[in-house]
Parts: structure tokens; C-alpha cells; sequence
């Protein structure tokens, strides 16, 4: 491979396998893993594969237009960085050069509580990039309202609270790996900021999970009390969840199965889409993200009728690789895909995307 590619790479499927020889195992085992055997990491790439899109012919179609509306911000691509943590593990900038790579692109960053940089040192880094935080939920509630009221006075213009982690899953090839497992990874937010239990505590004959992992839905309704900002849900994979994501005030919820690495037995994030979307989709945004690799993927997801798709594990992958200039060009290919999709099924802009440019599934 020449070194004159900017990112060090010059394809979206050679990605994956460059990244793994940039990092330790141990650490490419914490960013390839999935929870269990790995099912639902597997089904999240399957159930794209299963899709087909319908080619179009002589459309009169001379410019392709990218840029889309989320919630209130309008970006230049329908596409946003999913929040990862512990991206120092891969990269000394961390999410500093992943949130500068999104600035510079024009796309939405959604920062993760845990962040190896502080949620003040990316906004910093990033003044004029769209952002928004994602919340942990914490053992006491005045911690995730401290980290709130820190998101909103840094800039941040949305809370996506993910609660879909009541406690980490058993992530077998993690656990061989050994990161973050028997103690935890320094996070930039401060040394009070707990990430989620690694497993409920033994009670007797059962077990007791921490505060934080049970929660009702009303604490998005006291999440919505301390902060002026939109709060969406992230992790929800069924109606009931979007249902009452919606009835307890959230601004918009994000379907995700957190890249497979939380239950191995969920349903693809992508066959959950249309279910949610069908829901609340008509009066609520629907976000997306889940084993989103290319454009066509992108194309899928917002054809189902995600109004934007979240890209997470190649970002890391990006990062390993080249750091800052790996993301960007990470972006610039995704960009350039998305564009060659729309071109190839006729269509001019990403709003007329719609459910007629699936085709039939492959099985």
C-alpha cells in the first residue's frame, strides 16, 4: 500500500484487518467482541447482507445531495459517529482527533461518559463541530445531573441517555482479552464517573444490581428536569420501549442491540428498525446504529426509515489506524459510498429516500 493515502488505507473493506495489526490483542479483543458467542454481532452484519436495493436507470438526477436534519442541526451527511469509550485505548488523541475528523466533515459526534478526554477537552477541541453528549447512568443521581449540567455549559446540544447497559454483558472474547474486565480503564471525566457494573452482586440465592441498573423510566423524566437540552434513549429494540421512550418525554430514541455487545440472544439492531419505526416513527425521530459498514448500509437503514445512522466500531478501527487523518478519511470514503449508492438507484438527495428502494431480500 502506498503511504501517500490520507488515513493509511484507501477502501472501507480493507479497514477492519488493518486496524487489528495496529493494536494489541488484548485491545483488539475489548474493540472486535460481542457479548457471548457473538450471535448478535454476527446477525447485525447478516441482516444488511439479507438486503437488496432496487437500481434505477436514465433519472436526470446532476447533483447528489447529502445533507440531512437532525433534530434541530443540519448536517452534511446522514451519518454520525455512535458514541464509543476508551478510544485512548487505540489512539494517544482519542476522541479528540475522532471529534476533530467529525468537525471538519460537517457530522454529528456523540461523545461517550466514557471518554478517555474529558467531555470540556473535546468540546474545546471541537468548538464549531454538532454534539452531543451520551450518559451513563450513575449509582447516585446527582452524579448523572453533574454530568449533565457539564455537557450543556461545555456546548453539547443533545443527552442521549443509553440504557440498554443495566450491567456489561459476558463478553467471552473480551473476557480472554482481559481489558477493562479486572479493573477499570481511566476515564477523562473524572474520577467519580462509575462506568456500568461488570455483573449484579450475589444477594443469597439471587443477585442485586446496582442503583443505576434499576432504574425506571422515570428517571428520564428527572433527566428532562435538570437540562434544557433534548434527551433521546438509546438501546431500544421493541415497540413497548419506544412507546414509553416517547410517553416519558424523550425527543427521539436511537435503535441499537450496542453492536451486539450486550445481549447475545437480541434480534439484529436492523430487523428491530421497522417495529420502532413504526411505532413512533411518524411523530418521533428514530436514530440508528448497529453493524453499519458502507453506504448502502446507511441507504437501508434510513430507506426503513432511520433518520440518521450511527457508525461505531469502524470509527475505532479509523482511529488505530491513522489517527485524526484515519477518521477523516473514514468519512470522506463513507461519504463518497453513500454518494455512489445514491447515484446507482436514482436518487438526488437523501430526503427522497424511501421504502421503494429496497428491493427483495436476498433470503
Amino acid at each position: 500500500m502506498t503511504t501517500d493515502i490520507p488515513g493509511g488505507f484507501a477502501t472501507l473493506g480493507e479497514l477492519g484487518a488493518l486496524a487489528e495489526s495496529k493494536v494489541p490483542a488484548d485491545v483488539w479483543a475489548y474493540v472486535a467482541g460481542g457479548a457471548g458467542e457473538e450471535t448478535a454481532l454476527r446477525a447485525n452484519r447478516d441482516a444488511f447482507h439479507r438486503q437488496t436495493l432496487r437500481p434505477r436507470l436514465l433519472t436526470g438526477a446532476s447533483a447528489l445531495d447529502l445533507r440531512t436534519r437532525i433534530l434541530s442541526q443540519i448536517v452534511s451527511a446522514p451519518f454520525f459517529l455512535a458514541p464509543l469509550a476508551y478510544q485512548g485505548l487505540v489512539h494517544p488523541d482519542g476522541e479528540l482527533a475522532s471529534a476533530r475528523a467529525a468537525q471538519a466533515a460537517g457530522v454529528l459526534a456523540i461523545e461517550s461518559t466514557l471518554s478517555s478526554f474529558s467531555l470540556e477537552e473535546i468540546a474545546a477541541a471541537t468548538p464549531m463541530g454538532p454534539k452531543w453528549f451520551q450518559l451513563y447512568l450513575q449509582p447516585e443521581f446527582a452524579a448523572s445531573e453533574r454530568l449533565v449540567r457539564r455537557a450543556e455549559k461545555a456546548g453539547y446540544r443533545a443527552i442521549v441517555l443509553t440504557a440498554d447497559v443495566p450491567i456489561l454483558a459476558q463478553r467471552d472474547r473480551q473476557i480472554r482479552g482481559g481489558v477493562a474486565i479486572d479493573a477499570p480503564v481511566p476515564t477523562g471525566n473524572g474520577p467519580d464517573v462509575t462506568p456500568p457494573a461488570r455483573a449484579p452482586s450475589p444477594d443469597g440465592l439471587g443477585f442485586r444490581l446496582r442503583p443505576d441498573a434499576s432504574q425506571t423510566w422515570s428517571v428520564l423524566e428527572r433527566l428532562r428536569g435538570v437540562t434544557r437540552l433534548p434527551v433521546l434513549v438509546k438501546g431500544v429494540l421493541t415497540r413497548e420501549d419506544a412507546r414509553a421512550a416517547v410517553d416519558h418525554g424523550a425527543a427521539g430514541v436511537i435503535v441499537s442491540n450496542h453492536g451486539g455487545r450486550q445481549l447475545d440472544a437480541a434480534p439484529a439492531a436492523l430487523d428491530a428498525l421497522p417495529e420502532v419505526v413504526g411505532e413512533v416513527g411518524s411523530t418521533t425521530p428514530v436514530l440508528f446504529d448497529s453493524g453499519v459498514r458502507r453506504g448502502g448500509d446507511i441507504v437501508v437503514a434510513l430507506a426503513m426509515g432511520a433518520t440518521a445512522v450511527g457508525v461505531g466500531r469502524p470509527v475505532m478501527w479509523a482511529l488505530a489506524t491513522a489517527g485524526e487523518a484515519g477518521v477523516s478519511q473514514l468519512l470522506s470514503l463513507l461519504r463518497l459510498d453513500l454518494a455512489n449508492v445514491l447515484a446507482v438507484t436514482g436518487r438526488a438527495s437523501v430526503a427522497s429516500i424511501d421504502r421503494s428502494i429496497l428491493g427483495p431480500p436476498r433470503w
